[in-house]
């Protein structure tokens, strides 16, 4: 408990942090949610792609431990753009392929998660796979920089040294800290206003409240489906450049844990709310550093869960429980 007293700023804003990186993937989780009442459980895979993006930006570009200040924010530019390009991209294929054929059949809600859960370990295998995929076509040798210990941990090839800018009690707020929690609540407003205020968005609205009502007026489900599928995919994007920014490790798996996280994140602040998935998500990371301070850290993931328990016991439609379909306009 001492501890908890003695690293509280440090315990909050850090964790403040990891919670920016929690809602943002949240993001992707709320808006399927929001618009075809489905759970989309290989958005975590969604999110790992992003990751291994910008360690290729980094890789291809050659940096490494002689790369300017200048150099490296020039990268983690490219970076941001690459990672949210193929989780988009990788949202998209997870869409057409395992939840289209299926909502064109008018399928049971129950089959499309299931092949949500297939397509996540189709993804997660395939990327723990690429060496030998790459092996199989010639390519292995040409690509080892992309493929080799394709089930190990893969790390950024420069180290991102956070560096001191203002202090809160006896925490020194740094430079990652900062970008981390500013990007992640630009990002979510930029998607509020998106939703509430686009032509796009009020098609994504409608096709929440009622489908059939939004197919007479002319909206275009399918399309409405891929933006919603884009959005999450690129919110996952950035989410995965930050994450990569602060933790600076990922691996084929990363996304099941963290994925988890996300989920619980938005159901905390209220499934199919965006709102809800940037408070469900900051709340989650605060929850989590506060709870390893004081019961230890092996129980980082119980407190998590127990928190979840615990609001939706009070509140069981989450923090704010507004659905997409019922936003304002």
């Amino acid at each position: 408990m001492q501890f908890f007293f003695d690293h509280f700023f440090e315990l909050t804003i850090t964790g403040l942090a990891l919670g920016s990186i929690y809602a943002l993937v949240a993001l992707g989780y709320t808006m399927v949610y929001g618009v075809l009442q489905l759970i989309n459980f290989a958005h975590s895979e969604v999110f790992m792609y992003g990751t291994f993006a910008v360690i290729w930006v980094f890789t291809a570009f050659g940096a490494g431990g002689h790369t300017s200040t200048g150099g490296i924010i020039g990268l983690l530019i490219v970076s941001v753009f690459a990672a949210m390009l193929v989780s988009g991209g990788i949202a998209l294929l997870i869409e057409r392929v395992a939840y289209r054929p299926l909502l064109k059949r008018n399928s049971p809600k129950l089959v499309a998660l299931i092949s949500a859960i297939g397509a996540s370990f189709a993804l997660s295998e395939t990327m723990g796979l690429r060496d030998r995929i790459t092996g199989f076509v010639g390519l292995d040798k040409p690509l080892a920089d992309y493929v080799n210990g394709a089930r190990d941990n893969s790390s950024l090839p420069v180290e991102i040294t956070p560096k001191a800018v203002f202090k809160i009690g006896d925490y020194s707020v740094t430079t990652i800290d900062l970008l981390v929690i500013i990007t992640a609540l630009v990002m979510m407003v930029f998607l509020d206003r998106f939703v509430r205020r686009s032509r796009a968005g009020r098609g994504m609205r409608a096709v929440a409240q009622n489908p059939e009502a939004a197919a007479l007026m002319g909206v275009n489900a399918v399309r409405v489906r891929q933006i919603t599928f884009l959005l999450g995919g690129m919110m996952a994007g950035v989410a995965a450049t930050l994450y990569m920014i602060r933790i600076g490790t990922t691996r084929f798996d990363a996304g099941f844990i963290l994925g988890v996280k996300a989920f619980t994140a938005a159901v905390m602040g209220g499934i199919g709310n965006l709102r809800g998935a940037l408070l469900g998500g900051l709340v989650l990371g605060v929850a989590e550093n506060w709870g390893s301070a004081i019961i230890g850290t092996q129980w980082k993931d119980v407190v998590a869960f127990i928190l979840l328990v615990v609001i939706l016991l009070f509140r069981p439609t989450g923090l704010l429980g507004e659905s997409l379909g019922r936003a304002r306009a």
